[in-house]
């Protein structure tokens, strides 16, 4: 049934627990696959929380990823300008036909057979750190020894970006993630990332090398505004997500010891276990948002042209028309079709690159400390409560 504004709900937050999203998230999708959403500002758009209609909006060209529609605080910050059009190279936020401008060089360099490639490089990485982790004992914070740095440099190796200077970068994008960042941080940490990818850029066309960023510099079909702006979208995907993984999902598998004992008494699992883990834990946990572009009926509710949807991913992913038995983690699931990769034409760029590290480091870190516990209560870890990527801020663990 069609809501009117008034009984529009505001954005559900409040976790049970460090793996569940918010239950208010469950009850709406039992009511239906869509309900009216009021924002922080007082604008009405709409909540989207089933399978079927999240990814049906995904892959729908009427609904539009451009930022300047997208003038929608969700949930918060409140906003204290309206955006304009994305700067060049910041194509997560364009349509086609920029989209694609930016997209196509780019596909290229993220096949399968290319991660699959890069397999060897990342096991000899993970194994480093889990020399180092061996080396320093217990107890310790594993997303700093293992589930950061791991995937931050072999991002760094694939761009070309100097792993010295990691801590550069991921303080800046720790700001940008940051739901509570202020507007005047944001624009702070944008140009200091700014200022890092041009002074990189200029090594590169003086001294090119085979990495991404160089092969990108070498094709000339962009600027150095566009290079930097690219740059700066798959260096914080390519390691905020996967290290996010990594450690939250050693907290789930540490937190269901009969899912970790399965995995580990079937090795076999690790594909099954990875894609589990993905879709159980959802670390995307606001958004996406779009725009329609036209009036566009979905579920039988009629979105008009210019309203705002977003998309709950953690509620889609909990969704039992998709997934039996979907609140419980269960790593002999082939749960294939989930979205935290999100689907169509946006869908995550480097995926197969996040699978790969996954598959790589999950097995490695409990094969090397069978004995891997959590140092703390369970409920003394800390969470990322206010990142628009959610995982775990420290997972202190001995063996």
């Amino acid at each position: 049934m069609t809501q009117t504004p008034s009984e529009a709900i505001t954005f559900p937050t409040g976790r049970p627990g460090p793996f569940d999203p918010p239950e208010r998230l469950a009850s709406l999708r039992e009511e239906g696959p869509l309900v009216r959403l009021a924002y922080p500002d007082g604008r009405m758009g709409w909540l989207v929380t089933g399978h079927a209609a999240v990814r049906a909006i995904l892959a729908d060209p009427r609904f539009s990823s451009r930022r300047e529609l997208l003038n929608i605080p969700v949930p918060f910050p409140l906003m204290q300008e309206r955006p304009g059009p994305a700067e060049p190279g910041l194509f997560i936020r364009m349509d086609p036909p920029d989209h694609t401008r930016y997209r196509r060089p780019l596909t290229a360099q993220f096949t399968v057979r290319r991660m699959k490639a890069l397999e060897p490089r990342i096991a000899e990485i993970t194994r480093e750190h889990l020399d180092a982790m061996e080396k320093a004992g217990p107890p310790l914070d594993l997303v700093r020894a293992f589930a950061l740095p791991i995937p931050s440099l072999v991002i760094c190796e694939l761009l070309g970006v100097p792993y010295a200077d990691r801590d550069e970068f991921q303080q800046a994008t720790s700001t940008l993630l940051n739901l509570e960042s202020s507007i005047e941080e944001i624009r702070g940490a944008i140009g200091g990332i700014a200022a890092f990818f041009a002074r990189l850029i200029a090594l590169k066309r003086a001294d090119p090398a085979d990495d991404l960023l160089s092969g990108l510099i070498e094709g000339g079909e962009l600027t150095d505004e566009e290079l930097g702006n690219v740059g700066l979208l798959l260096l914080v995907a390519g390691h905020e997500t996967t290290a996010n993984m990594l450690g939250l999902g050693t907290f789930a598998l540490l937190e269901h010891p009969d899912q970790l004992a399965a995995l580990r008494a079937d090795p076999s699992l690790i594909d099954n276990a990875v894609e589990e883990l993905l879709r159980y834990l959802s670390i995307i946990h606001i958004g996406p948002t779009r725009a329609a572009l036209e009036d566009v009926e979905v579920e039988g509710e009629l979105i008009r042209a210019g309203e705002v949807v977003t998309l709950s991913v953690p509620a889609a992913n909990r969704d039992p028309s998709r997934f039996p038995d979907p609140e419980h983690l269960d790593v002999t699931r082939p749960a294939s079709g989930h979205l935290t990769f999100g689907h169509g034409l946006h869908q995550c760029l480097g995926q197969q690159l996040a699978r790969v590290e996954m598959r790589i480091a999950f097995p490695m870190l409990f094969d090397r400390f069978p004995g891997l516990r959590l140092a703390v209560p369970a409920e003394e870890v800390a969470m990322r409560d206010t990142m628009s990527i959610y995982g775990v801020r420290e997972l202190p663990v001995r063996w």
